[in-house]
């Protein structure tokens, strides 16, 4: 019986990534995400799977981020009761990003209640905190490079993609088939993470594009943050800055600390991380040293380079403060959290300044933000837009279509084929391009819901 793949997410769009894997009667699935984004896409994250949940074996996860792990918790209260395979990690992250996922979609839920500005009555979240809760007692870490098997019979293995704490490319190899997922690819000249493993043999395989249309620029973070603070801090505005809080937070609090240190930003600009899972991981870099490039003194700093703000008591307090100051709050495509909050308080003011730090994927707020518009909807009104709004270019944590060919070189020999996946249309198509033209691989992008064999 052949091997196949069906594409339930991350084909044509950069969310929602879902691969499940089946043959012979057998079912797993590879990164069980969130989709975001335009409206269109985020439904889906409401309609059943073609799969009911409790026919799934087991789920593997490339690493911790929603768009690869925050459907979990509604496949496990839908039925789903196997084993997920994490490195150790995502397990630790997951622990606290799935949680303050359910707790933020109700918080958005309730608050949508009070001020009457959802179409549904009531409003509600598509999972809860203890909904996330319920699912981490099937999470089993397994360590880089060791070789398990998730389902009798079919190995898995487990390789540093860099990215984030955790990050992994996977190796499945089920009937004579190779299967390589690369996951989120980091960037091998990343200023923290350290850079992906080479890639192993395989005969299919799925690269990610997010970044598959465009190549960084040759300046670093530093070169494009210094300027852009040392405004803000000249002419004493409030800088909002929208962060991943896994992984783009951290970095961001590295490079502000680095230009302090340098003289190029002032010392006593207050920088204060006003988000419960964005603190919690910054400290867990102090546990999972292998992952990435500081020492243990640069991961200590971290945890001193800002006010850490957890309760919502004090992030309601900043407001009330006066700048110069910078606010980094989640969500780095401004989706949904507390960074929203500061967005509608300090938008409108022409001193202020909104610093963008990666990837905005079409549909979210943070995309509405890069495009120049004069104004945005937060909770249900118009937020006139007069701040300045930076788009950092060298902020990004996934490798560029350079990097992503160059990865793909490493592999032993030419695979049988490839699916370009993880990234919108365009970026995807002109991966799959170039991949055919550099490489003389045989690549195609597929379809939402579509199956394919290895």
């Amino acid at each position: 019986m052949t091997v196949g793949i069906v594409f339930l997410g991350g084909a044509g769009t950069v969310t929602g990534s879902k691969y499940l894997v089946r043959h012979d009667g057998k079912c797993l699935m590879v990164d069980c995400g969130l989709f975001q984004g335009y409206k269109p896409l985020r439904l889906r994250n409401w309609s059943p799977l073609p799969v009911a949940p409790d026919q799934i074996d087991a789920v593997l996860l490339t690493h911790a981020h929603l768009d690869h792990s925050g459907y979990l918790p509604l496949l496990v209260r839908e039925g789903f009761a196997g084993r997920v395979y994490t490195t150790r990690g995502t397990r630790d992250l997951c622990r606290i990003l799935l949680p303050d996922s359910g707790h933020i979609q109700e918080e958005d839920a309730a608050f949508a209640n009070r001020h009457g500005f959802s179409k549904h009555a009531p409003a509600m979240p598509l999972y809860t905190r203890q909904d996330a809760l319920d699912c981490l007692h099937l999470l089993k870490a397994v360590e880089f490079g060791i070789t398990f098997q998730p389902i009798p019979g079919w190995r898995a293995t487990f390789s540093p993609a860099g990215h984030i704490l955790g990050a992994a490319s996977l190796l499945l190899e089920v009937a004579g088939r190779r299967i390589l997922f690369s996951g989120d690819l980091g960037r091998p000249d990343d200023m923290i993470m350290n850079p992906p493993a080479s890639a192993p043999m395989a005969n299919t395989v799925l690269i990610e594009s997010t970044y598959g249309d465009r190549e960084h620029p040759a300046e670093d973070i530093l070169a494009e943050l210094g300027p852009a603070l040392k405004r803000l801090a000249s002419r004493g505005g409030v800088a909002v800055v929208p962060v991943f809080a896994v992984g783009r937070a951290q970095a961001l609090l590295h490079a502000i600390h680095q230009l302090k240190q340098r003289g190029e930003v002032p010392k006593s600009l207050p920088v204060f991380l006003d988000s419960p899972m964005a603190v919690h991981t910054t400290h867990l870099f102090e546990h999972h040293a292998q992952d990435h490039r500081l020492d243990s003194k640069d991961s200590r700093a971290l945890t001193h380079s800002a006010t850490m703000i957890t309760s919502s008591d004090e992030s309601r307090a900043l407001a009330s403060r006066h700048g110069p100051m910078v606010i980094l709050s989640a969500s780095g495509m401004a989706t949904g959290g507390r960074v929203l909050h500061h967005l509608a308080h300090y938008a409108g003011n022409h001193r202020n300044m909104i610093i963008l730090t990666g990837y905005q994927a079409p549909g979210t707020r943070g995309a509405t933000l890069a495009s120049g518009a004069k104004s945005v909807r937060i909770h249900g009104r118009e937020v006139e837009l007069n701040a300045e709004v930076v788009q950092l270019k060298s902020a990004s944590a996934h490798a560029d279509a350079r990097q992503i060919l160059a990865w793909l070189r490493t592999m032993p020999q030419a695979p049988d084929q490839v699916y370009v996946v993880h990234g919108e249309l365009g970026a995807a198509d002109e991966l799959r391009k170039r991949i055919k033209h550099e490489l003389g691989w045989r690549a195609m992008v597929p379809e939402h819901g579509a199956t394919w064999p290895t």
